[in-house]
């Protein structure tokens, strides 16, 4: 499995290809390094640089990638546990199509999920300046062969899964990008974004406002939310008494869907994501009712991948509610 981080780890923050990668799981600080590395067996990784990331990339057998940008108050053998279920699941629907590979920043898990909602926001503001670094790098990959008659193009399809406080990490992400490096504006680079109960207002994507960002790098941006989220009723608890009054996107979706950009889609998920994931009701984008089978989002989050429309038996739709399986 191959993965990129901003997390430190034990060793010295100097890059080398083929050392030893071990995270540093006291220091939830958010790296301004990033390191580009594949899974080895218990905590040894390997750092492979990023030239030979992309390049096992481009020569992987399969057509399209999906990077996933995990939660908050998650370490990272959890996130590797999350991206391997995902990956059965893909593979399981059609064999050689979606790779999946996780960015992994620094959660704390230490003191309760309360305690360290506010650390986690932070670390997912100043991730945004490392993982801007990333998204540049993705970019020059995509176009760097054009115009080299003896190297083919890279043809890959990149999509993006943003769970909770990983939306935040997303957002900012392309706020930084846009402030540093591309001024005159955001490529689209993703085919399909998935916001799942994302952990940012339910504003951030209005016209304006920093998420629309997220619409401008993407085909198509599908937001999956559920009403009784219980672990996003606690993040609203805590943003309230830090004077922070709107409803969380994972929760209502979009506050106004006149207000977004057309390419913005909402799927209502409270049939399901209980059924799926109790008692919180957060983690609803892989498994269904039983464990190894897919759900009704992941099925939808393949369709959408398999063929580049959110909803293609109604092109003018952009809201839906998830019936019972």
């Amino acid at each position: 499995m191959l993965f990129v981080t901003n997390r430190f780890p034990t060793q010295s923050i100097r890059t080398r290809v083929g050392r030893n990668f071990t995270f540093d799981l006291r220091n939830n600080a958010a790296s301004n390094s990033v390191f580009f590395c594949e899974k080895g067996d218990g905590e040894a990784h390997t750092e492979i640089g990023s030239q030979a990331f992309l390049q096992r990339l481009k020569d992987s057998s399969y057509r399209q990638i999906l990077i996933y940008l995990h939660g908050f108050n998650t370490l990272p053998e959890k996130i590797f546990e999350q991206t391997a279920a995902l990956q059965k699941l893909c593979n399981g629907e059609k064999e050689k199509e979606v790779l999946v590979v996780p960015l992994i920043w620094p959660c704390d898990n230490d003191l309760g999920v309360v305690g360290d909602y506010w650390d986690d926001q932070r670390s997912a503001d100043l991730s945004g300046v490392s993982f801007a670094r990333v998204l540049g790098k993705f970019l020059k990959w995509r176009t760097q062969d054009e115009g080299q008659e003896d190297v083919p193009p890279c043809l890959k399809r990149i999509n993006m899964l943003s769970h909770s406080m990983g939306n935040r990490v997303l957002r900012q992400t392309l706020v930084e990008s846009h402030r540093h490096d591309l001024p005159h504006g955001i490529p689209m680079i993703f085919r399909n974004t998935f916001m799942a109960a994302a952990d940012v207002v339910n504003e951030t994507l209005h016209k304006g406002e920093p998420g629309e960002l997220i619409s401008h790098a993407s085909r198509n941006v599908v937001v999956y939310h559920a009403s009784d989220d219980l672990a996003l009723r606690a993040s609203k608890a805590v943003n309230l008494k830090n004077g922070v009054a709107s409803r969380r996107l994972g929760h209502t979706g979009p506050e106004d869907m006149d207000e977004v950009p057309r390419n913005i889609y909402e799927v209502d998920c409270d049939n399901v994501n209980l059924k799926y994931d109790m008692p919180d009701g957060h983690n609803y984008f892989g498994y269904g009712q039983t464990v190894g089978e897919p759900g009704l989002i992941f099925k939808h989050m393949f369709q959408s991948m398999e063929t580049g429309r959110v909803f293609p038996g109604d092109p003018e739709k952009r809201s839906f509610v998830l019936k019972t399986d």
